[in-house]
């Protein structure tokens, strides 16, 4: 037993005790909402720290260590353990929920005075501890008992300002989806524990790979059920509802760390299944593509800044599934740089992806919080008066579209090289697929580009559309420490992707089975670090010689060429709408349409109002029906619930009449 490891499960497990105890700290101080928000803040970001380091340390030990201790239920010991798939993801919990907390302690003053901060600094913490909980949990029930814990905590936070009905709406919906979620997570632990008699990990991989048809059983519903909480399409109709209603940082947390947890899930279910049929990948790879290009048509056809960037989680799980689907079948054809390769890239992206969203989340909360609007045809302008919020936002922008210099490009080039070492190495019959990966995750990378143009060109250049948005003001300066923060990841992983390589190398080992490191992944990340750094270079030294053949030219301000026209308007930029039109018209039947017009009579009309607002396919035909009529179906139990207590005790009364009956008729 190593004592790293030991070190680095004591540290872990006291973040929980701290993300606890602010919990109840920040509850027992309900009614003084300074105090309540210092003291759950200090002991957010106090406990991300110490789990921060205690995951590293995990990480670099590479080992495996499990702990159990007896407990009052009747169902064995409660056990908890880390692994390198365990210390990466809690990596990823601790970074995001930690900048989340910094960023949150200068956001959520602007709620001072009008509602109580306490439930929402409380329920951040558990929602912390939970996450930690799912990940360190080495049996079923505490698994499960955790899984529950984060999503009532997160149902909490996302319906944080419930007064308001769209609010409302959104945390029905995720509440529902929850626990239709929870399911298949629930008959998912059971067949698991049948042939050992035991929901422990240990037990279950005691009693050796399940046979064949149990194993495809298992594989399928851990992919509906922790499929349904990462927001897989067409899983993902409760994704844009939450995230967007949750306070900003709450969102970023949601976005970048919380669905993961439904990644995490499906890469533990498989180390439990032995080795993976090749069929597998090919369903991570339909799911990726689907996700992927589904979600970030979603995204380009958002006017709601927040929506927007809720759908791009949806596109960039897809991602995720892309490379698990190459990790899946370079195992299944006993290529383990392949399987590296897809797995490594995943887990990257993963990684990646919680810091870009968080950033562009805490960004899009600044927005909010200064121009009280998250629709971005009311915005405009915002770079001039929100520099620093302007940059953060460029930033995540360029990192999340996949381009260098930035994190999110390293992530992709992995999943794309696996993709052609598959191409060239397996047979003919299973080439295919990964030929698949490579022009799905182009196509979705020149989507997303065009997403992120729109998202930041409508909002932050151009001129302000309202005057919300011409008296905007920059961030607080513990916001934009947090966004500080997570610029500087962003670079530093596409700047220096060794360091990344360190994070992912040992869990990436544990689920491709690779013996060592493959040597064409340190090579690849070599020459991005290279590309990078002569990017960068060139770059400065444009900048450089620029301002040297400016610097004694007289600068001028005038209005722009309006062809002629001298009397132009806020109104007569693009809006979010038209700039997508373009890139949205050859798919536009995957989307729900509602077309307004108001005053368009006549060749002069004296006002007109034209609105196309963009539906999501899922929820308008699939969802939303299957609920109404799940609601009308259950109509004739109104009946039972008249309000009358004397009714409601003739009901139990009979109840158990007919049970008691029904047991001595089994006598």
């Amino acid at each position: 037993m190593s004592s790293i490891l030991t070190v680095a499960l004591v540290l872990t497990l006291l973040s929980v005790t701290l993300f606890i105890v602010a919990a109840s700290l920040s509850a027992l101080l309900g009614r003084h909402d300074r105090a309540s928000l210092a003291v759950g803040t200090a002991g957010s970001v106090l406990g991300c720290g110490v789990g921060l380091a205690g995951s590293v340390m995990a990480l670099l030990d590479g080992g495996t260590e499990t702990v159990a201790s007896a407990w009052r239920l009747p169902i064995g010991a409660i056990q908890v353990g880390i692994d390198p798939l365990s210390a990466f993801f809690l990596l990823c919990i601790f970074l995001v929920c930690g900048l989340g907390a910094l960023f949150g302690a200068g956001y959520m003053r602007g709620w001072l005075g009008r509602r109580r901060l306490a439930p929402a600094l409380a329920f951040f913490n558990v929602l912390a501890a939970s996450m930690v909980a799912v990940v360190l949990a080495r049996d079923g029930v505490l698994f499960l008992l955790a899984w529950e814990a984060m999503s009532l905590s997160s149902f909490f936070l996302v319906t944080f300002e419930g007064d308001r009905p769209d609010t409302r709406r959104a945390g029905i919906v995720y509440l529902i989806a929850s626990h239709a979620g929870l399911v298949p997570l629930i008959l998912l632990f059971v067949l698991l524990g049948g042939p050992s008699g035991s929901f422990a990990f240990d037990g279950i991989l005691a009693a050796g790979a399940p046979a064949a048809v149990l194993a495809t059983t298992c594989f399928l519903l851990a992919l509906a059920g922790f499929g349904l909480k990462a927001g897989f399409w067409p899983l993902h109709a409760w994704l844009p509802e939450a995230h967007p209603a949750a306070p900003s940082h709450v969102s970023a947390v949601m976005s970048g760390v919380m669905i993961k947890m439904g990644i995490y899930g499906l890469l533990r279910t498989l180390t439990f299944l032995g080795d993976p049929p090749e069929w597998w990948g090919f369903v991570f790879i339909v799911v990726g593509v689907v996700s992927g290009v589904g979600g970030i048509l979603h995204a380009i056809a958002q006017t709601d800044l927040k929506r927007l960037l809720a759908y791009s989680s949806v596109e960039n799980v897809g991602i995720v599934s892309l490379g698990l689907g190459l990790g899946l079948i370079g195992r299944a054809n006993g290529n383990a740089t392949m399987a590296f390769l897809g797995f490594g890239g995943a887990l990257l992206h993963v990684l990646n992806h919680g810091v870009m969203k968080g950033l562009l989340f805490q960004a899009a909360g600044s927005v909010l919080h200064a121009t009280g609007t998250r629709d971005l045809d009311s915005l405009g302008g915002l770079l001039r008066r929100m520099p620093f919020t302007g940059a953060a936002f460029l930033t995540g922008s360029v990192a999340i579209s996949g381009l260098p210099p930035l994190g999110g490009f390293v992530g992709e080039l992995l999943i794309y090289v696996g993709a052609f070492t598959g191409a060239v190495e397996l047979p003919s019959s299973s080439a295919l697929w990964p030929l698949v990966v490579v022009p799905a995750l182009a196509l979705i990378g020149g989507l997303a580009s065009a997403c992120f143009v729109k998202a930041f060109g409508v909002g932050f250049l151009g001129s302000p559309r309202t005057p919300a948005a011409a008296s905007a003001h920059e961030a607080s300066p513990t916001m934009r420490v947090a966004m500080v923060l997570g610029i500087v990841l962003c670079l530093a992983v596409g700047v220096v992707p060794a360091v990344a390589l360190r994070l992912v190398e040992a869990p990436a080992q544990f689920l491709s089975g690779a013996a060592t490191l493959p040597a064409i992944v340190p090579a690849i990340l070599s020459a991005a670090m290279r590309a990078a750094l002569a990017l960068m270079a060139t770059v400065g030294i444009l900048a450089v010689v620029r301002w040297a053949l400016l610097r004694r030219r007289e600068v001028r301000q005038a209005a722009t060429w309006g062809c002629g026209y001298e009397a132009p308007t806020a109104r007569m930029q693009y809006t979010a709408a038209s700039f997508a039109d373009p890139v949205l018209e050859p798919s536009e039947s995957i989307f729900v349409q509602r077309i307004v017009h108001d005053g368009l009579e006549g060749p002069f009309p004296r006002s007109a109002h034209h609105e196309r607002r963009m539906g999501d396919v899922v929820a308008d035909r699939v969802i939303g029906p299957a609920i109404r009529g799940m609601v009308a179906s259950f109509k004739w139990l109104d009946v039972l619930q008249q309000g009358g207590v004397p009714r409601y005790l003739v009901w139990v009364l009979l109840t158990v009449v007919v049970l008691l009956v029904w047991q001595l008729g089994a006598f």
